[in-house]
């Protein structure tokens, strides 16, 4: 499921980014395969030792793949025990860019989980991503669902700075 800037650029408006954003769930059993996705002399995949303890956290689990040619960067930031990302990827949204399907995290996971990066952080960068979301695509977000998130996660002070930054 495709997240973060690239999911902001989606739903909000053109920015700059370097990298992309997912979240995925692997299992151990299918490592060799996923590293075969990515030739060694085209891209830096993590050694399998690695992946296998990334993908044994429970939560935080992260790893990037590297595109050598051009530098691009995927983080992927895998499943586990997070019940955030279980619930995104239960609501992702499936598009259509350049005749592919694509998954995309639902706007409401990207707006929580900016406004989890803004709590831990303070970075005035995640309350603007989630203003141009708010402004861009209003209309697609549930915003009872979105309430009844923010009240479980806790986010009530990181959301009432968010909406203040969009007025």
């Amino acid at each position: 499921m495709i997240t973060g800037a690239v999911a902001v650029i989606i739903y909000g408006e053109p920015r700059l980014t370097q990298d992309i954003d997912l979240v995925i769930e692997l299992k151990i059993d299918d490592l060799q395969d996923f590293r075969k996705m990515f030739p060694s002399g085209e891209f830096y995949c993590p050694p399998e030792e690695v992946l296998k303890l990334e993908l044994m956290r429970p939560l935080r689990g992260h790893f990037n793949i590297i595109h050598l040619e051009t530098g691009f960067k995927a983080d992927c930031y895998t499943m586990g025990q997070d019940e955030l990302h279980r619930w995104g990827m239960f609501n992702r949204k499936e598009l259509s860019f350049e005749g592919e399907s694509i998954w995309v995290a639902a706007p409401e996971y990207v707006i929580l989980r900016k406004l989890e990066y803004y709590r831990e952080g303070k970075s005035d960068k995640h309350l603007r991503d989630i203003a141009t979301i708010l402004s861009a695509s209003s209309e697609k977000i549930d915003s009872g669902q979105l309430r009844d998130k923010i009240r479980t996660l806790g986010l009530e002070k990181e959301w009432t700075k968010a909406k203040e930054m969009n007025d």
